[in-house]
Parts: C-alpha cells; structure tokens; sequence
C-alpha cells in the first residue's frame, strides 16, 4: 500500500463568518504519515448525533440555505441571525472539522501499533469523523474483534458512556432510582435497556401517547406522557413508586425540569410524618444535558428548599471519575455493543449527501427514534 502521505481524504469543514454568515463545505486534505502508537484509520461509519449538528450549523437559519457548489465537492451557506453571533466570537472564521466519533479499519500504522492493522476500531475524535481517513493514536482507540463491522460499532462511545454515567452519577451521588426526559429517543431505548439489566428503577417520560406505546413495547415499567392532562399526577405517582431523586433532562428549556422538581418533592413530602416549613430535606436534583428547547430553563419555588439544577456532559464526566474508572465503562461498552449498546439507523448518508439541502430537512428534524449514518467512503 502506498505511504499514508500519499492518501487524499476528503472532510466536512464548517465556518462561521463574521458578517454572520454559516459556510459548510468538501475539502480535501492529505492524511499524516502515523507516528509511533498512531493509526491511519478508514472511516466506514460516522453517526449523525446532535453534537454534531450543533457544530455543523450552529444557530443558523436552516430555512435559509443556498447551494455555493455542487458536484463532487458540495458547498452551502446559510444566514445566521444578527442576535445569535456574539455567542460565537471564539469561532468565527475559523474552518472547523466536524464529528464526534465514528468507526472504521486500520489501513497502516505507526511503530507499536502494526499487530492491529486491518481491524476494526471505534473512536472518538476531536479532529472531526466526517473525514474518509483520520490518524489517531492508538490509546484513544476501542479495539473491537476482527471482522466486526464498522457500522455496528459506529455510535459505540457517545451514547453508551452517556447512559453508562447517568447511572454512575445516579450510584456516586447516593439516588436510588432515575427520571429521564426524551425516553422514546435512541439514548432513551438505550437507557431503558441498561437499567432493565441493571434492576435500575428507571421512570421513562415522552411527549405522545405513540412514545409512550413504543416505550412500553421496550419493557418499560414506568412510562409518563408529557401531554396528558394528568401529566403532574401521573409523574408524581411513578416517583412514590420508584423513590427516584436524580433526573437526566434532554430538553432543556421550559418548564419540564421545574415540573420534575415539584413532583419529586411531592412524593418525598407525602413520606414525611411531621410538616415541615422548609418541605422535603431530600435533595431533588436535575442535570441538563440536551437543547431540544433552547429557551430559558424556569423553576418553580414549589419544589421546596433540597434541590439542584446544573449541566451535566458526558465527557466531564469521565474526567471528573478518571481514566481508570473510565475504562471500566468503557470495556463494558465493548462487551456489549451489540446488546444493551446497539444503534439502529433510519438511514445511510454519503458525504455529498450531508450537505443536501432536502437531506438536511430531513435529519436535522430529530423526529423520535431516527438517527442518521454517514458513510465517508461510500460515494
């Protein structure tokens, strides 16, 4: 095989100018040599995940979009309201990589690192997946057994150390059971398994009664419909029942974490044999993790005087817990990635097809239970 020098990848680089404007594009690029304990890896599978959406268009107007180029090197713009860019200053005009993590095979590698080439690898990369070819170290790398296939190992570390920590947060800070919003979504399912295998109390909300249908079909024992009329009640009820404490809430604005508060501090106040003036000493605490609504997060003194709200993200996380720690999560992961870990997606992507506009309608729209794949390689 000829040098890694020699090999031409193709990679998706988005910019944000400073006269307000979205630019996402086709490049190509040439791919390192490996040094040592470094591998050239080609990248068979890339999941589309809203991380990488936030990237790739950031706040830009979507309704807005322009073609710049088409053919085999695709490039659009789109307009970015004037309010939103100054969130932005430590990005503009700098071509950014983009995606998170993906899976492919080794084509070569660097000194220490020649027994694995031609195996299969999942990683997470802060250079950018949507890439034919990426050099990574090794170190950085989940080694999975041979011939397994990239697509299945695509979505292997986002999502599963996402749902992995939620429960380790949940041990760590002394909760006995969890509340997570947006349950009918992938992390949702995934979560759902993890904590049926687990014996983990899990109360599962969604916003429709077909959520809440295709969330039961999955073995969930504890299910509440946001758009009920009995919403409050029923969602009070299910934390009695579970004594669940820590809530996981993907979406962020609104009223939903003020609403999670207020019935978990009802169900903890009803145990109390005396009243209180202060309600409930159980502390009651949400993390945000997501930013399906992107508004204002408002909360309701009604859930008494023991609670939090904060940000909650996976990769600190595992810094926070170490690597060793991490590992362990990680191995798991890897013991299971076909099982309480596995993806399933709505549909393949090529590279020119990310930058479609009609295809951008489609997997930007988040609709429960669809996710996208990319597949740099395949034209």
């Amino acid at each position: 095989m000829s040098k890694s020098s020699d090999l031409r990848s193709l990679e998706v680089r988005s910019k944000v100018t400073s006269q307000g404007e979205l630019e996402l594009w086709l490049d190509e690029f040439g791919v390192s040599e490996p040094s040592a304990g470094e591998l050239v890896v080609r990248i068979d599978a890339a999941p589309v995940n809203p991380s990488d959406m936030i990237l790739m268009f950031g706040p830009a107007d979507l309704s807005t979009i322009r073609v710049e180029r088409g053919s085999t090197r695709p490039a659009i713009s789109a307009s970015i309201p004037p309010s939103r860019l100054a969130a932005l200053a430590n990005r503009l005009d700098q071509a950014l990589p983009v995606g998170n993590e993906g899976a492919g095979v080794v084509v070569r590698a660097g000194q220490g690192a020649e027994d694995i080439v031609g195996r299969t690898v999942a990683f997470r990369c802060a250079l950018g997946t949507y890439a034919q070819y990426r050099t990574l170290p090794k170190s950085e790398c989940m080694i999975l057994p041979e011939g397994f296939d990239p697509k299945r190992a695509a979505s292997a570390l986002i999502n599963p150390l996402t749902v992995l920590g939620m429960v380790e947060t949940m041990r760590r800070e002394g909760h006995r059971a969890l509340v997570h919003t947006a349950a009918a979504s992938n992390v949702g399912q995934m979560l759902n398994r993890l904590c049926l295998k687990d014996g983990v109390d899990l109360v599962n909300i969604v916003r429709s009664k077909v959520q809440a249908d295709l969330v039961r079909s999955l073995g969930a024992r504890h299910v509440v419909d946001s758009s009920s009329e009995n919403f409050e009640d029923e969602l009070t009820a299910s934390l009695e029942q579970t004594d669940a404490t820590l809530a996981f809430d993907a979406v962020g604005g609104g009223a939903l974490a003020s609403q999670i508060l207020i019935a978990m501090e009802r169900a903890q106040s009803r145990k109390q044999i005396t009243y209180s003036r202060y309600g409930s000493a159980t502390h009651k605490q949400v993390y945000i993790y997501g930013v399906l609504d992107p508004g204002p997060t408002g909360i309701d003194r009604a859930a008494g005087t023991a609670w939090g709200v904060g940000g909650w993200l996976m990769t600190w996380f595992c810094q926070k817990i170490g690597l060793e720690a991490t590992q362990l999560l990680r191995d798991r992961v890897c013991a299971e990635l076909t099982t309480t870990f596995a993806s399933s997606y709505t549909a393949e992507l090529s590279l020119n097809d990310l930058l479609a506009p009609e295809m951008i309608t489609s997997y930007t729209r988040r609709a429960t239970g669809q996710k996208y794949l990319l597949t740099p390689n395949v034209i």
